[in-house]
C-alpha cells in the first residue's frame, strides 16, 4: 500500500515525516512557505497515523520501506529528506538503506540512541475517548485532560479527531497498534546504519532529546553532520521558533 500524502509546488523534491501521533497537516504552513522556493513538497503521512493505511506491523525498518515504496510510485529518484521526532528516526533508516535516494538529509529534535518509552499516559489518555458519548472537541478535550494536563499538547493530540460518519467522531491515528508498539519507537539506529551525505541536526534550546554528549553518536552514524540550534524552541521547534527552522533549513538545502 501506498502511503497518503499532501504535495505542495514545483521544483527539487523534498519529503517530510512528522512525529509520533502526529500527522502531516503538522507542517502545512512549513510546506507552503518552502515550497514558493523552487521546492515540490510531500508531506507524508506514516503507516497508522493520519489518512494513511492501519496495520499490525509498526517498526522502523518496515516505514523506510513504506517511504521507499512511496518514492519509486511516485518517480522521486533523489530528494532531500526532513523528519521530525519520530519522523526524524524513520528518516535516519531511510538515509541508511536508500541512500542514494537521499540528496540532503534533516533531522529535526530527535538522536539516533534509544528512549525510553514516554508516552503511555498520552496512549492511556487517548484509548480511554470512548466516542459513543463524546460528540464533540471540546467534550474530547475535557475527557483527555484528566490524563494530559498540557493544553497544547491536547490540542496537538486533537488534531487526530475526525467524523467517522456524520454523527460519530474518531481518531485518526491507530491507537491500538501504536500503544501496543510504543517501545518500538524509542529503538535506537542499528550500529551498522550509517549515511555519508550532507545532514543537518537541529535541536530545541529548550529541548533535551538531543544532548551535547550525543554530537559524537550523530557523527559516527553520519559523519557529515552539522548540528544547530533552534533558540527559544522545544520538542516542537518548527512551531515554536518558525522564522529560524524555516532560515536554516532552507539555507542548508539550497547550499551547494
Amino acid at each position: 500500500m501506498i502511503l497518503h500524502a499532501t504535495q505542495f509546488g514545483s521544483g527539487q523534491p523534498l519529503l517530510i515525516l512528522h512525529g509520533f501521533l502526529g500527522m502531516s497537516d503538522n507542517w502545512k504552513t512549513f510546506a507552503k512557505n518552502i515550497s514558493n522556493s523552487g521546492f515540490e513538497v510531500h508531506l507524508v503521512d506514516q503507516r497508522n497515523h493520519g489518512r494513511s493505511f492501519h496495520s499490525p506491523e509498526f517498526s522502523y525498518d518496515v516505514m523506510a520501506d513504506d517511504l521507499e515504496r512511496y518514492s519509486a510510485h511516485y518517480g522521486l529518484n533523489k530528494f532531500h529528506l526532513l523528519g521530525h521526532s519520530m519522523g526524524g528516526k524513520t528518516a535516519m533508516y531511510y538515509a541508511a538503506k536508500y541512500s542514494n535516494r537521499v540528496e540532503k538529509l534533516v533531522i529535526a529534535d530527535i538522536a539516533p540512541k534509544y528512549y525510553p518509552p514516554h508516552h503511555q499516559q498520552i496512549l492511556k489518555g487517548l484509548s480511554a475517548l470512548d466516542f459513543n458519548t463524546i460528540s464533540s472537541r471540546l467534550q474530547a478535550d475535557e475527557a483527555l485532560s484528566t490524563f494530559v494536563t498540557e493544553k497544547g499538547v491536547r490540542q496537538f493530540l486533537l488534531k487526530n479527531l475526525y467524523w467517522e460518519t456524520k454523527d460519530r467522531l474518531g481518531l485518526r491515528a491507530n491507537i491500538s497498534v501504536l500503544s501496543q508498539k510504543a517501545e518500538a519507537v524509542g529503538e535506537a539506529l542499528p550500529s551498522s546504519y550509517l549515511f555519508h551525505g550532507s545532514t543537518l541536526f537541529l535541536k530545541g534550546e529548550k529541548s533535551d532529546y538531543i544532548t551535547d554528549e550525543d554530537f559524537s553518536l550523530l557523527k559516527q552514524h553520519f559523519p557529515y553532520t552539522t548540528l544547530e540550534t533552534i533558540q527559544n524552541a522545544g520538542h516542537w521547534l518548527h512551531a515554536e521558533n518558525p522564522v529560524q527552522f524555516y532560515e536554516i533549513t532552507h539555507r542548508f538545502l539550497i547550499e551547494k
